[in-house]
């Protein structure tokens, strides 16, 4: 039966997780250098457009249609069929089918779009978008039925991913990375030539569009109108709080606080709750926001210093790295008293659950770094990955789009 209430929760948190991909573009293109923040947008935007089709041609139908094997859902949902206005008998079902298939729409959305920020300033746009399609395609739905489908392997085993830890961000962190070994560092990376953000003031906003957005991505995810989306909500806030004053701490600490720094912590902070949000505590926020700037703090310097990969903005160890933690952190701090749908964790004296969400981790991780590099192989092989040289010097604003972000400015 509809629930007016949940049904207009569900569509405002539709909306707003649909900000977020708008927000990331800004997050991103602050982040590049002033003749890459057009291409570096334009890849966000132009998912809204690629992957809002793809989900409502098949994709909502491969993600949580019918279960096939546990491993993929059928196509019984092919181009919107059966789903309606009625609510489902299996999803959110005090609210239309048509919203929990658009609320899912955005997810997918801004998946895809969190690993480009692994391969910006170099990858051809035409690559880029057919990576997309394949992408979205063989990874992400796959992995999405697996954790949130009703039949889904992991599912099944008892894995609990309350708004995306292994779907969204360990998926895209370990894809982030693979594209990043397969694309190679940018031009003059290795010589040590200066790739500073060319606005951070556009990186603060974007990172608060993303958290405003994030009230939706987790306390939506509640799929009510009640409690649990109450307590999802400050969870999230609190955990993306000391996410940002962590960084600031550190980045005290090493030299100076950066608002850089702070935007990044914040959304280290958001991104390592997002799997947590609905079932613990929402004071437990704090732990997971504080260790996972932490560990993005901590890997960005390991990926710079040691592993000396161009993976340009850092998506495998702020949303990779935190979305582990996040998914572990279920496994320790689960309440039953706080969502009885799910389960109890270490603190609640279940120790066992941990070692689902370890599983969880491992599968989705291996399989998202693993299919992503062939992917991205794929591509390379036959249409090529990478701009030529003069038009990564020239920037992808002008050899890739014609367009220049800052009109009359030499590049």
């Amino acid at each position: 039966m509809i629930n007016a209430g949940d049904t207009a929760w569900i569509l405002i948190s539709t909306a707003l997780v649909m900000l977020m991909t708008p927000g990331l573009a800004l997050f991103y293109g602050g982040m590049v250098r002033r003749k890459n923040v057009l291409s570096t947008k334009m890849m966000s935007f132009a998912l809204l457009g690629v992957v809002g089709i793809l989900w409502v041609v098949y994709g909502y139908s491969l993600s949580f249609g019918p279960d096939a094997g546990g491993v993929i859902g059928n196509l019984s949902w092919i181009g919107l069929r059966n789903v309606g206005q009625a609510p489902s008998v299996t999803y959110a079902t005090t609210v239309p089918h048509l919203a929990f298939m658009a609320f899912q729409c955005m997810f997918a959305i801004i998946t895809v779009g969190l690993w480009t920020g692994s391969i910006v300033e170099r990858i051809k746009f035409s690559s880029f978008l057919v990576l997309a399609v394949l992408w979205f395609t063989i990874v992400y739905c796959p992995v999405a039925h697996w954790v949130w489908g009703s039949g889904g392997w992991l599912a099944k085993l008892g894995i609990l991913d309350f708004a995306g830890g292994t779907v969204v961000h360990i998926n895209a962190g370990m894809s982030a990375l693979a594209l990043a070994l397969v694309l190679g560092a940018r031009k003059g990376y290795k010589d040590g030539e200066p790739m500073e953000p060319h606005n951070i003031p556009m990186v603060i906003l974007g990172a608060g569009l993303l958290w405003f957005g994030w009230f939706g991505f987790n306390a939506g995810s509640a799929l009510t109108s009640g409690g649990l989306a109450s307590s999802a909500f400050v969870a999230t806030n609190v955990a993306g709080a000391a996410g940002a004053v962590t960084w600031m701490m550190l980045g005290w600490i090493h030299r100076r606080p950066s608002a850089l720094g702070a935007a990044t912590g914040a959304v280290a902070g958001l991104a390592a709750v997002t799997p947590a949000a609905g079932y613990i505590d929402p004071m437990y926020g704090l732990p997971i926001g504080i260790v996972s700037s932490v560990i993005g703090y901590y890997c960005i310097l390991l990926r710079t210093k040691r592993m000396k990969v161009d993976e340009s903005l850092d998506v495998w160890a702020v949303h990779g790295m935190g979305g582990i933690w996040g998914t572990l952190a279920v496994g320790i701090f689960a309440s039953l008293s706080i969502n009885a749908n799910g389960a109890d964790g270490l603190v609640a004296g279940n120790g066992a659950l941990i070692l689902k969400q370890m599983a969880g981790v491992a599968s989705v991780g291996v399989y998202a770094f693993g299919i992503t590099y062939v992917l991205s192989k794929l591509v390379d092989v036959t249409i090529g990955l990478r701009v030529k040289d003069h038009e990564e010097t020239v920037g992808l604003d002008i050899s890739q789009h014609g367009e220049r972000a800052y009109g009359g400015i030499s590049l």
